[in-house]
């Protein structure tokens, strides 16, 4: 186990450096907006390419830095009931999700858009729109987010069941609700069996 858990840091430090470096791409595509923007009012100019760069570089952040979300627990669920659940029951909810949603839904991802990746390079393909970008680059972000949400996957059912076992403790055991969750729970509590009643 000490050599899984070893090889589960490795994945966790790379997936993690390269969602803080990409996540910055939200930054560039914010300030091509303005910029588009900008010349379109003031020149009435507009580009395509420029267009098309925006959500080229928004599907590089969702798809790549979504295993660095899933490093930190910022990836969606039921918040309010997995909050309910015991740190056993949410491990092996976990364990279960990852060996029966999450990899095999990267497994077909992979299988699906590798080669529609590679017929896209292949003829070069380019955008339908006029001064358009070529439509490879952002065909291959596919394969390369679900390869690396892959392998991180590994990762977390390498660290459950960890846990499981008592090889390390819960990295995010002492993690706070979201207050969104917070105030369902309230929200939850008030509408308790003496809600409506009148009684305080």
């Amino acid at each position: 186990m000490s050599i899984l858990l070893a090889i589960s840091r490795a994945i966790d430090a790379i997936n993690a450096r390269i969602g803080r470096w990409v996540a910055w791409l939200i930054v560039v595509a914010i300030a091509i907006s303005a910029v588009n923007a900008i010349i379109r009012k003031a020149f009435d100019m507009s580009s395509n390419a420029w267009l098309e760069l925006q959500w080229v570089l928004f599907g590089a952040v969702f798809l790549v830095c979504a295993p660095w979300t899933l490093i930190v627990n910022e990836h969606i669920r039921i918040d309010v009931v997995h909050a309910r659940l015991s740190p056993r029951v949410r491990n092996w909810i976990e364990i279960f999700g990852t060996v029966f949603f999450l990899m095999p839904l990267c497994v077909v991802m992979l299988l699906t858009s590798i080669p529609f990746a590679e017929r896209s390079y292949a003829i070069n393909e380019q955008s339908l729109n006029a001064g358009g970008l070529p439509q490879w680059p952002a065909k291959m972000l596919v394969p390369l987010g679900f390869a690396l949400l892959l392998v991180q996957a590994v990762s977390e059912l390498i660290k459950r069941i960890a846990v499981l076992r008592g090889d390390i403790d819960d990295p995010h055991a002492d993690a706070e609700l979201p207050p969104e969750v917070a105030e369902a729970e309230q929200m939850i509590h008030n509408l308790g069996p003496d809600a409506g009643s009148g009684r305080p």
